[in-house]
């Protein structure tokens, strides 16, 4: 697994789970839009059945308390466990709905209003799979029925409006709550792969590495053995192999030296490309631009540079845009750009560490770095001379 892999498992990780938290409010924004939609639209039927200012305000007061009261059943559905829907604090919270659509009845004389005051929370509460389906089903069938029956005892309304999402926003919220559950499992799963995959490289790495090391000290071990046989009755044919030994080691010490740079060399290009993947998985939007003779830049400079670019970036941007750019000048001189802008001027886009070791892989290769901070935007450009002497 590469750098930019394990940093794709730390700092982009911890921004795809942020995502997550985001889009889980964008679900609690959601369904507490319907509520308040139908808290006006509550408030609205007991302005038309009433005279009395004083009752139209203490259905409003109720409404507000009974949105107030969902709120915490709403946010522990995302903690839930499946195992136990009913509890202390939710019983408190349930009747305190309860108390709410009482009051509403009281004033409007509704059945399908004082139903939904308990029936909406009931649905947002920890049911096992499966039963909230059957809930949610029997919830709209009787809320239906009940608005029926309040047509036929002729009380109004108000209009179609109040019917739809009265007997539709239990249902509304339970699809909602339902996408959440897929995001959710979606990006559990994303994990999960990408834990898979990490081991199963490992798994790879460690057989080859066995394999290799393994044929190696098979031989060694023959030759040694041999040594022993030979060194006193033949010293000469012992030297031998104590020679061929020794190549053996070197062998297996260049193969290892050569697993390993099979494992860390990855073409320019796709360093880049990954780079991007990365960065547009936490959320900045990216542009590439890879000069088509990339395969010909020096792999050993410019490979780790981008990964330390592309980290820091991500640890000390904070910005919603960047571009990388690799591209073989008129001079001869590979350059490698990456720019991005900061949430804040006075955020580091580059901690000191980071810089000094790209300054020191580029002039080992003859190159250098240039720094530009201009406002919000922070660029680092890495040359390098095709030639290998100095940029």
């Amino acid at each position: 697994m590469t750098t930019l892999d394990a940093a794709r498992f730390a700092t982009g990780g911890r921004r795809m789970r942020g995502r997550i938290t985001a889009a889980w409010w964008y679900t609690v924004a959601g369904v507490l839009a319907f509520e308040v939609i139908m808290a006006l639209l509550i408030v609205s039927v007991s302005a038309s059945l009433t005279d009395s200012g004083l009752e139209v305000a203490l259905v409003a007061i109720g409404s507000a308390i009974w949105v107030a009261a969902t709120v915490p059943l709403l946010i522990a559905y995302r903690g839930r466990d499946e195992t136990d829907p009913v509890r202390g604090r939710t019983l408190a919270l349930l009747l305190v709905c309860a108390l709410c659509g009482a009051g509403a009845w009281l004033v409007t004389g509704m059945w399908v209003a004082t139903v939904f005051a308990i029936a909406q929370p009931i649905v947002m509460l920890d049911w096992p799979r499966g039963v909230r389906v059957r809930i949610v089903i029997a919830i709209t069938i009787l809320l239906a029925a009940l608005w029926f029956i309040d047509v036929q005892r002729h009380v109004d309304t108000n209009s179609a409006t109040f019917a739809f999402f009265t007997v539709a926003t239990p249902a509304m919220t339970v699809l909602t709550l339902w996408w959440w559950d897929i995001l959710l499992m979606l990006d559990t799963a994303r994990l999960s792969e990408s834990r898979t995959s990490a081991a199963q490289e490992r798994l790879r790495i460690a057989t080859d590495l066995h394999d290799l090391q393994g044929h190696h000290l098979q031989v060694i071990a023959l030759q040694l053995e041999l040594i022993d046989r030979l060194w006193e009755r033949d010293p000469a044919a012992a030297r031998e192999h104590v020679r061929i030994a020794r190549e053996s080691v070197d062998d297996a010490r260049q193969g290892t030296r050569d697993l390993a740079r099979g494992f860390r060399t990855v073409p320019l290009a796709d360093e880049i490309a990954n780079a991007a993947d990365l960065l547009q998985a936490a959320g900045v939007r990216t542009e590439v631009h890879v000069d088509a003779r990339s395969s010909d830049a020096p792999v050993d400079v410019f490979g780790p540079v981008i990964r330390e670019t592309t980290t820091n970036v991500l640890r000390h941007g904070g910005g919603s845009w960047a571009t990388l750019s690799l591209a073989l000048s008129d001079g001869g001189v590979w350059r490698y750009e990456i720019a991005n802008d900061r949430a804040s001027q006075g955020a580091p886009a580059i901690d000191g560490s980071g810089l000094e070791g790209i300054s020191r892989r580029a002039a080992e290769a003859g190159g250098g770095v240039d720094v530009d901070q201009d406002g919000a935007r922070f660029a680092v450009t890495v040359s390098v001379p095709a030639t290998g002497g100095p940029a």
